[in-house]
């Protein structure tokens, strides 16, 4: 009790704003708004989890069993700008209630059935101390948040940055990151389902080579799932 009357108090004094329209957020609500959030357009991917435009982009490349996006991600739209906002205005906020709607919508389809944890693909350290946060880890806590999935954010490293993806082909994402993860603590993931999470996938290079580091790890299950899914 004591509780909500503070949080209806801070909620009064400094009102939450939806990240897409502005509007206020009710006590329940968490970044985005109930009606902006179902305005999301939705992939359905998770309902044909191994054959997929994102599971297709590892076939030949990685051993990934299930694959899914949450929605679609197109440049200029209100999921594009909720993307930035998380990456680049310090809102992590954004990516756990995004991670916690993910979650909640993936497992009334199934998808989550049998994973064991949840792997934020990890950031170079110099990127992680410039955003002070890595915003894919942000949405494995938001998974957790709904499913109760422990997130292990240490077991796989980057220790290559060779810059940004943006302006580059498939093949040439591939070959930059190339070799840009480890494993430092492969006990962490043995014999367990594990589920990669992803803020964006475009081409499945940063997926792809993430998911390759892990599959050394002795009796290893992969499957991957991001926010947004670009075209």
């Amino acid at each position: 009790m004591a509780t909500t009357l503070w949080s209806r108090t801070l909620d009064f004094i400094s009102p939450r704003r939806c990240a897409v329209c502005g509007g206020r957020l009710s006590l329940t609500e968490h970044a985005v708004c109930t009606v902006c959030c179902l305005r999301l357009p939705r992939t359905g991917f998770c309902l044909t989890p191994s054959d997929n435009p994102v599971a297709r982009l590892f076939w030949g490349q990685a051993a990934v069993e299930r694959a899914a996006a949450l929605f679609y991600y197109e440049a200029r739209s209100e999921t594009s700008r909720l993307i930035y906002a998380l990456k680049y205005r310090g809102r992590p906020d954004i990516g756990v209630a995004l991670g916690r709607q993910a979650a909640v919508e993936l497992a009334a389809a199934g998808f989550l059935a049998g994973i064991d944890v949840a792997v934020p693909v990890p950031l170079a350290r110099r990127r992680q101390r410039e955003r002070g946060y890595n915003q894919s880890e942000a949405i494995a806590r938001g998974v957790s948040s709904a499913t109760g999935l422990p997130v292990e954010a240490r077991a796989v490293v980057r220790t290559l940055y060779r810059g940004s993806q943006t302006e580059l082909s498939r093949q040439e994402r591939l070959d930059n990151v190339e070799g840009a993860f480890c494993l430092k603590d492969s006990s962490r993931l043995e014999g367990r389902h594990v589920l990669l999470i992803d803020d964006v996938v475009t081409t499945g290079a940063t997926a792809i080579a993430c998911a390759t580091a892990m599959a050394r790890v002795p009796g290893i299950r992969i499957s991957f799932m991001a926010l947004g899914f670009s075209k």
